[in-house]
């Protein structure tokens, strides 16, 4: 048996029990990892709550890192006492232990820790996908990231400095204004004292940016459509404030014909040829050091319902662990 957090029910954090669980032995094309850390995501909350359902009783948690401890018939890229790390469905990786699918693993270089390597699988491949494969940066742009202070938004802030992409971040407190821009954001904007579209409009001198990525969802949403230059594309790739509400496609028409896109990172690592591509890219902008994993908060396993709680409250910065 093995300690793992459960869902029974969807709702606040307070569903998520602590039990204990019968790991097994992994089937065809399967694989046993005793995880050292897991990741914590704002996509956890989702699947917490309901808005992502899934059959109950159910896992929770999407990244992790740890060793393998064993593999079942015709797993062949990893094997027992590999250092692993992932990002994935099913959820699961609130545990001590897991059997999962053997084809989400990619082996984790020993210069990385498997603290960091459960830190940033899931936020480090979302900013891989969303500079390189949803809208290419090729150097030279002016970009809006909502939530620039985040797990995800701090490796976006290192990244597209390396990139040579000014990086307009916003946030929601000057604390987080300076923590974005000490990891590479060009100009910073405080949401809760400023109108983003303005400071936006005023940065750019009025042409807005070519792209927006915007994980904050309803409350943005408009205004992330205000900020664009005609032909603009709006990426929206999370929704911590609540879905994005309906809307005419005439919105993308009037403000300059754009374009628009709801991607996953689970429909960009579907071909495992892409996700060893994006993990190398990945560790080697880690390993370089031009990115580096801002771990501000661990919390112990069974503490995972705290974790919730401070998560949703925009009380995190950087990325949050849990350990078994």
């Amino acid at each position: 048996m093995t300690k793992a957090i459960r869902l029974f029910k969807t709702g606040g954090p307070e569903v998520m029990e602590y039990v204990d669980v019968e790991v097994g032995e992994p089937g065809p094309g399967e694989a046993r990892v005793r995880h050292h850390a897991c990741g914590l995501n704002y996509i956890d909350v989702y699947f917490r709550t309901g808005l992502y359902p899934q059959p109950l009783p159910a896992g929770l948690g999407m990244e992790g890192a740890g060793v393998v401890e064993a593999v079942g018939s015709g797993v062949t890229h990893i094997k027992a006492g590999d250092r692993v790390a992932y990002a994935g469905r099913p959820p699961g990786a609130y545990a001590e232990a897991r059997v999962m699918p053997a084809a989400l693993l990619v082996k984790l270089p020993d210069s990385i820790d498997f603290d960091t390597g459960a830190a940033m699988m899931l936020q480090g491949l979302t900013v891989q996908y969303l500079f390189h494969r949803t809208f290419p940066l090729k150097g030279g742009e002016t970009v809006l990231f909502h939530a620039a202070a985040g797990g995800v938004g701090l490796i976006a802030c290192q990244w597209a400095r390396a990139l040579g992409v000014t990086l307009i971040g916003t946030v929601g407190s000057d604390a987080k204004g300076e923590l974005a821009k000490q990891h590479g954001a060009a100009h910073v904007i405080n949401y809760n004292t400023e109108n983003f579209v303005e400071r936006v409009r005023e940065i750019t001198g009025g042409k807005g940016v070519p792209v927006v990525y915007d994980s904050i969802g309803n409350d943005t949403f408009k205004g992330s459509l205000d900020c664009l230059s005609p032909l603009g594309t709006m990426v929206s790739f999370g929704s911590a404030s609540g879905p994005v509400p309906p809307f005419s496609l005439n919105e993308l028409a009037s403000r300059g014909s754009l374009f628009i896109t709801r991607p996953t990172l689970f429909t960009h690592t579907a071909q495992r040829e892409n996700l060893d591509a994006m993990a190398a890219d990945l560790f080697e902008m880690v390993g370089s050091g031009k990115v580096k994993i801002e771990i501000n908060q661990r919390y112990a396993l069974k503490d995972a319902a705290q974790a919730h709680v401070e998560l949703e409250s925009r009380k995190t910065t950087g990325s949050s662990i849990l350990l078994p």
